[in-house]
């Protein structure tokens, strides 16, 4: 498998603590190195105090948590929609049972890379597109934190009309579903011709969400961070 970075990445360079946009919630990867190999997990982020130390939540596999001793070097990697940033720090003092949690030194240098646009994630999930035509069932196709690309059987507006868009995430712990509905304005549209003569044709909307709520907002990007960190093959 090729390691270079998608084309949509810049070069390297340093970043400040407040460009990382972290939100407590956040997911970000937790890499440890007791391995000759760095081990890769996920993680959230419970909180800091700047300059002192962060808190994290210990990852967990399997149903249990992971080994993390006090002293362990990791490095913690996090996606904020418009940086992927990575920096070296030290466990200080690990929570156990039932907290789950450690303190890790805060970060003396980060290194970052700003996405020049923002990343689409090829998805498959049902929704609704509400307009002045009434209310249709999609799909979508793919997502990011800016916008979405929805294919529909029919027609669904004009290119430049709002639409109110409403579909479903899972958010952690536990699998919640959330209901995302922000409005969107389409900006370009499509129609794919069928392959052969029994398939009807399908209207493809590029659309720009144009009041996303913050917390969706960051469901988005940690949508986008775990398909960047895992499966490269999801990013269009």
């Amino acid at each position: 498998m090729s390691s270079n970075p998608p084309s949509n990445e810049s070069k390297t360079q340093e970043y400040e603590f407040e460009q990382m946009n972290l939100q407590v919630g956040s997911r970000i990867q937790f890499i440890t190195h007791r391995t000759i190999k760095p081990i890769q997990h996920f993680s959230t982020l419970v909180g800091w105090v700047k300059d002192e130390y962060m808190i994290v939540k210990i990852p967990f596999e399997s149903g249990a948590p992971i080994a993390v001793n006090d002293g362990d070097k990791l490095t913690i990697r996090v996606f904020s929609g418009v940086n992927v940033c990575s920096f070296s720090c030290v466990v200080q003092r690990v929570f156990p049972r039932p907290m789950f949690y450690v303190h890790l030194s805060f970060p003396v240098s980060i290194q970052g890379t700003s996405l020049r646009t923002a990343m689409r994630v090829k998805v498959d999930i049902p929704a609704q597109v509400t307009s002045s035509a009434g209310t249709s069932s999609v799909f979508l196709v793919n997502l990011s934190v800016s916008g979405a690309l929805i294919e529909s059987p029919k027609p669904l507006a004009d290119d430049g009309g709002e639409v109110g868009l409403s579909f479903y995430l899972i958010a952690q712990p536990g699998n919640r579903q959330v209901r995302i509905n922000p409005t969107a304005t389409i900006r370009n549209i499509n129609v794919v011709k069928p392959t052969s003569g029994d398939q009807p044709e399908v209207f493809t909307y590029g659309v720009q969400f144009v009041d996303l709520d913050p917390m969706h907002h960051t469901m988005l990007q940690n949508l986008t961070y775990e398909a960047l960190i895992a499966d490269r093959q999801k990013i269009v």
